[in-house]
């Protein structure tokens, strides 16, 4: 059973926009009854993630220092797609753009809100077998260094909190999980 809205909306400004998110600042009532206000993240881009598996359990890891952060983060591929477009579109083009592979065998394996408690972002995350190497062709904002690592290797770098972008972390955990029951 769904429930009912606790929060009564007042009043919503717009307090910044770009080409990728807008913030919207709300003036609330909260479900104890108090005003308030809530800030929202709205993105304009669905978050693409492809983990990349090879016929050997091997896959593909993307390193890049990540602003927000201030910190060198691994990763699978991923990236933002645009909310008219197909996602598995958007798969294929960022998998090409970060590692210059293409695949044949493309299975959506998760869907999940990455901040619920700030913004709408909708993450959408494939495996993509099948692998066809080809060139990288980066975006001029990314810098990156591609690494091929067995999957195991993948995984235990989750679990020594090596790897800790949310989207990598369910990708290599739900991967792991369906390798072990055969669904992959």
């Amino acid at each position: 059973m769904e429930e009912q809205n606790p929060w009564k909306t007042l009043e919503s400004n717009l307090k910044y926009d770009n080409n990728w998110i807008s913030v919207t600042e709300h003036q609330v009532i909260n479900p104890s009854g108090g005003k308030g206000i809530y800030g929202e993240v709205h993105f304009k881009n669905l978050a693409i993630g492809i983990l990349p598996l090879d016929e050997d359990y091997n896959t593909w890891l993307v390193g890049q220092y990540r602003f927000p952060l201030k910190a060198y983060s691994w990763e699978i591929p991923e990236g933002g797609g645009p909310l008219g477009e197909d996602p598995l579109e958007s798969a294929r083009r960022e998998l090409l753009e970060e590692t210059g592979m293409s695949a044949s065998n493309w299975k959506e394996i998760q869907r999940m809100h990455l901040s619920n408690s700030v913004s709408d972002e909708l993450s959408i995350i494939y495996v993509a077998t099948g692998l066809i190497q080809g060139i990288a062709m980066p975006e001029e904002t990314e810098e990156l260094v591609v690494k091929k690592v067995p999957f195991d290797e993948a995984f235990e770098m989750v679990m020594k909190n090596e790897i800790t972008d949310s989207m990598s972390v369910a990708a290599i955990l739900k991967a792991k999980l369906m390798i072990m029951e055969n669904l992959i």
